[in-house]
């Protein structure tokens, strides 16, 4: 039987790309020996993308899709389309189409090959400002010095999994799952492969300084507590370096160098301060851990989709 496979495009606000991506994709498709859904997850766009999909669907019966009762987030969109692909092998994607659907059959060649995963990894690209491609850089610096988990720099959410490792994905328990090291942290025999960005066919970018710092943030502390340890280890050191006032504060005191009351009330402070540091660090790893645990929010709620289930909302269960 011929395999399916599924493509997973999360968008949000899309509404001229969504009709490109899909004539991209059929026209990819054409020429392989593959069936193919192309799902897309509409991550609560407030303008046409949703009617425009729609418009898809009836006449591709090829296309399905999901569409959140609000944004949340590029992220569970990936969870969502994963909970709900139906195909042999997953391929995830964007739908702004920087990543190029070209690859896609290099993808799947690998895939025979035997590899469970297949991910890509963008070449940099110099026209791009210089602060964008620092903070990029420093962000997989940090991400690999905080973490076990290794990240390539410029790992994209452009992949291929076959359905062993999307089912592992699916079971995970994440509230705020981080795919880039979700995927690597699962295993399985993995494949890098190269490619250049292509340009943004219409709108704007998605991701404001604000959302690339909140998705940094999220990726470092999902897969390591040492921010925590650091933490604890700022405020040993702060408080070794209060003992360094008590010489100090003797040879001001016999040498009349001082302000009556300000060598107890400086030293105490200094002290009781990094060794409160401390402490809020120590409990703050426990904290961290049973914060990460214990919260039974969805990941994402689903408002309406043509993939008939009986239930419209995703609740991870605990």
């Amino acid at each position: 039987m011929t395999k399916l496979v599924t493509i997973i495009v999360p968008v949000h606000n899309e509404k001229d790309n969504v009709s490109v991506m899909a004539k991209a994709i059929k026209r990819i498709f054409s020429g392989l020996s593959y069936r193919y859904n192309l799902l897309f997850v509409d991550d609560g766009s407030s303008d046409l993308t949703l009617h425009e999909i729609k418009k898809l669907a009836v006449q591709d019966e090829n296309i399905r899709y999901i569409s959140f009762s609000r944004n949340f987030g590029h992220q569970a969109a990936i969870k969502a389309g994963l909970d709900k692909a139906e195909g042999d092998c997953v391929i995830t994607m964007d739908g702004d189409l920087q990543h190029p659907p070209h690859l896609i059959p290099l993808l799947l060649e690998k895939w025979e090959e035997g590899y469970d995963v297949v991910y890509t990894v963008r070449r940099e690209d110099k026209n791009l400002p210089f602060f964008k491609r620092a903070t990029s850089n420093l962000f997989y610096r940090v991400q690999n010095w905080v973490s076990d988990v290794k990240i390539e720099k410029g790992t994209a959410d452009f992949r291929l999994m076959n359905r062993n490792v999307t089912n592992t994905l699916r079971n995970l328990q994440e509230f705020e799952p981080f795919f880039r090291g979700l995927v690597k942290w699962a295993g399985f025999k993995q494949l890098a492969v190269e490619y250049d960005s292509d340009q943004r066919k219409s709108g704007v970018t998605k991701y404001t300084s604000k959302r690339m710092i909140r998705f940094a943030l999220q990726g470092i502390t999902s897969f390591s507590i040492r921010p925590l340890y650091a933490a604890a280890y700022i405020g040993f050191i702060f408080a070794a370096l209060s003992t360094l006032y008590i010489p100090y504060a003797i040879y001001s005191y016999y040498f009349g160098y001082t302000i009556s009351g300000w060598t107890s009330v400086i030293v105490t402070i200094v002290f009781f301060g990094g060794l409160q540091l401390m402490i809020l660090g120590i409990i703050g790893i426990y904290l961290g851990k049973l914060f990460m645990q214990n919260k039974h929010r969805p990941v994402y709620i689903v408002k309406e989709s043509n993939i008939h289930e009986p239930s419209a909302i995703h609740i991870d269960e605990f």
